[in-house]
């Protein structure tokens, strides 16, 4: 029997590669921009076009690479901070395993331009799909210049699963965003199809934050620090009264890295309990210095999910220090003797002794005995006070009403007992834990999720509202002025034409602001600026990308989440009736958009076999 088994060529090698580490144009960015950082760079500038799809250029003022540096770093599992197996837990740089080059080689056509300081000439190469095209000397300055076009052209499958191009330059925004707060000190700028988007200045950790979100964030910030024989722990955690509707604004840094971790989000949350509400979210920026033997952050390719050595008694750590910061804010009050006139400190006399302050105190006090009324001069003032005040009101004149007109005498007489019949109307529903509606009919109990009902039913008004371009609008009395992030704002330009035409007047401002003039006119009385961000919010959840929606579509499912009734909401009989019979006039009662149930049927027998 012939051997079936054999070792797969390096470009097809490379390209599975790809599919770990290379996952959407921000990928290549997260990995290139990190190897520029491990190159000692002071500033790095990244060019976009077409969302990644067109050109990634990364331009650097590194170290450089010699011409065989510079042939060997695309090749698989080539690197220069490995040397042996126990380096892997001695890790500090950002890149190690060797794989970022050869993958975005296998997966798009590479120039790389590259020059050390103490040579006069650089090397030039062109890589595509793994195949060495050219190398030559060229001049160019000090440092790296890595330019990655028409990424995906060899895999046409991966290529047209990418997402628009909004959503890709979205995440691109975020891989930034993560590593310009893990180094401060490196000026980063940010430019798409030639049009700044970002320019960050080197300088301290909370200017970077104000550069990245919004200036006045340092006011809505709590600093928090503390360090133990098993962490450091350092950075700051937002406000109560500050909090949003979406966990958006949470970062977790550890050794320079971001990590996602729901455990220690937990952490942070519980340090919250009982100071925000439910559907609340805190902001934080979270530094976490640690000895690299004691994590493991080789355990994904995209080096996000890391493993902690001691993470019970961290968590415990990270909770208290969250609490110690909340209770300084909040408890300990500020002394301020500037506003009591009154108060004096008498000052300290030399030559005068010091004597003991005494306390006076009446043996005979008596809580329960009335005072004794001293002098009878205010009694009786107070007696000639009161006196003839009926003479302030002669010359009044008015109509005397007659107290039977006002309070007619109305004759009842009260049935007896065995003519009382008080027909008692039971309700057709009730209400259990204020989520279920709970009804009968024929063929048994119906189960109705009231939020996900009221979620259904909004979805499908608005997006007729959408599909006939016939939302209303209520301007608002004192338009709002909104300051967003970035990545917000290049969201909302993308979602500006649904939003009109549900109601919104949006007017863009500089500095990442705009102006909220209008709400549509179907809505209740909410917060503007609370509802366009639960908006954005509930656009770019997880869940929603799973959903082949047009942009119409998702836009009514976001509305729709944004502006239901909430499960500790409390409705009137009237209201609740009202939701029941909106429901069954939908298209589809019983799922929301994304698949989840709305109503449940609990049968006849099944009720009979329970008892």
């Amino acid at each position: 029997m012939a051997n079936i088994i054999e070792l797969l060529p390096d470009s097809v090698a490379n390209q599975i590669a790809a599919g770990e580490v290379i996952q959407r144009p921000a990928s290549v960015v997260k990995e290139l921009v990190e190897n520029a950082i491990d190159a000692g760079s002071t500033k790095i500038d990244i060019f976009i076009k077409d969302a990644g799809r067109t050109l990634i250029q990364i331009i650097d003022n590194g170290s450089g690479m010699s011409e065989i540096d510079a042939r060997m770093s695309f090749e698989r599992h080539a690197t220069s901070k490995i040397r042996q197996a126990t380096d892997l837990f001695a890790i500090r740089t950002m890149g190690f395993r060797g794989e970022a080059l050869a993958s975005i080689a296998g997966v798009a056509q590479v120039e790389l331009k590259t020059r050390l300081q103490d040579e006069e000439t650089g090397h030039h190469l062109k890589i595509a799909g793994s195949v060495l095209e050219s190398s030559e000397a060229c001049m160019c300055p000090v440092g790296s210049n890595f330019m990655v076009k028409n990424l995906f052209f060899n895999i046409p499958v991966r290529r047209k699963f990418l997402k628009s191009n909004s959503t890709e330059f979205k995440y691109i925004v975020q891989e930034f965003q993560r590593i310009a707060l893990c180094y401060p000190e490196v000026e980063l700028n940010l430019f798409d199809h030639d049009e700044e988007v970002f320019r960050l200045q080197a300088g301290i950790r909370m200017k970077r934050i104000e550069q990245l979100f919004r200036k006045n964030i340092n006011q809505q910030l709590i600093p928090i620090q503390n360090e133990t024989s098993i962490v450091t722990i350092s950075g700051y955690i937002g406000k109560p009264e500050h909090a949003k509707k979406s966990p958006g604004e949470q970062y977790f840094f550890v050794n320079q890295r971001f990590m996602k971790h729901p455990y220690f989000q937990k952490a942070v949350v519980a340090a919250y309990e009982r100071l925000l509400p439910s559907d609340a979210w805190p902001s934080f920026f979270i530094y976490f210095d640690i000895n690299p033997e004691n994590i493991d952050i080789n355990i994904h390719p995209t080096k996000t999910e890391i493993k902690f050595e001691d993470e019970a008694n961290i968590w415990r750590i990270l909770n208290l220090i969250v609490k110690e910061s909340l209770g300084k804010f909040n408890i300990a009050p500020s002394l301020d003797f500037s506003g009591n006139p009154s108060l004096e400190i008498p000052p300290l006399h030399e030559n005068r002794p010091v004597k003991m302050p005494e306390i006076r105190i009446n043996p005979n006090y008596n809580p329960f005995e009335e005072p004794k009324k001293q002098g009878g001069g205010s009694e009786k003032y107070q007696k000639q006070e009161t006196q003839n005040w009926e003479e302030l009101y002669s010359s009044f004149s008015a109509p005397r009403i007659s107290q039977e007109k006002l309070f007619p005498e109305i004759p009842v007489q009260l049935p007896e007992k065995e003519e009382l019949n008080v027909e008692i109307q039971y309700p057709q529903y009730f209400l259990f834990r204020q989520q279920y509606i709970v009804t009968s009919v024929k063929s048994g109990l119906m189960l109705i999720h009231k939020r996900r009902a009221h979620s259904r039913i909004l979805y499908e008004r608005y997006l007729a509202n959408l599909n006939s371009h016939q939302g209303l609008t209520q301007p608002l009395l004192f338009p709002e002025l909104i300051q967003l992030n970035q990545d917000e704002i290049l969201l909302l330009h993308e979602l500006v034409s649904p939003l009109q035409t549900l109601g919104f007047r949006i007017q863009f401002k500089s500095n990442a602001q705009v102006e909220l003039l209008s709400l549509p006119g179907t809505l209740p009385n909410l917060n503007g600026e609370q509802l366009l961000r639960q908006i954005l919010h509930h656009y770019t959840e997880e869940h929603q990308e799973e959903l082949n929606f047009p942009v119409h579509g998702k836009m009514a499912w976001s509305l729709a989440l944004s502006t239901a009734v909430q499960d500790q909401d409390n409705l009137k009989p009237e209201e609740t009736e009202q939701l029941i019979r909106d429901l069954f006039v939908c298209q589809s009662p019983n799922y929301t958009p994304n698949g989840k149930k709305i109503v449940s049927l609990l049968s006849t027998e099944e009720v009979d076999k329970m008892f």
